[in-house]
C-alpha cells in the first residue's frame, strides 16, 4: 500500500467543495425568509410580565384589537414583533 501525502491545499479544496455541497443540499434562504420562519411567539403570562399588566387588561387589549394574537387549542400566542409595533406606535415624543 502506497503512502499518500495530503497537502494543505488539498484540505482547503476539500473544505470548499464540502461547504458548497452543504449549501446546495440545505438550500440557501434569504434573510427575510429566515426571519419569517424564526418568528418569536409569546404566551399570555409572558406578555403580562413584559408589559406589567393584568390578565383582564391583556384581554381588553385583545378584544379591542390593540394587540395581535393567535389562538391554538385554548392557548393564546402573541407575536413579539406585533407587541413591539404596538409599543412603538403608542410612543409619545418628549420635548
Amino acid at each position: 500500500m502506497a503512502a499518500q501525502i495530503v497537502t494543505i491545499e488539498d484540505l482547503e479544496n476539500f473544505k470548499t467543495e464540502l461547504i458548497s455541497e452543504l449549501k446546495e443540499f440545505l438550500g440557501t434562504k434569504d434573510e427575510t425568509t429566515e426571519a419569517k420562519l424564526t418568528k418569536v411567539w409569546l404566551k399570555s403570562h409572558q406578555v403580562q410580565r413584559l408589559l406589567g399588566i393584568s390578565p383582564a387588561t391583556l384581554q381588553n387589549l385583545r378584544i379591542n384589537g390593540t394587540i395581535p394574537f393567535s389562538k391554538i387549542g385554548g392557548v393564546i400566542f402573541y407575536p413579539e414583533d406585533g407587541i413591539q409595533d404596538v409599543l412603538n406606535g403608542n410612543m409619545k415624543k418628549q420635548f
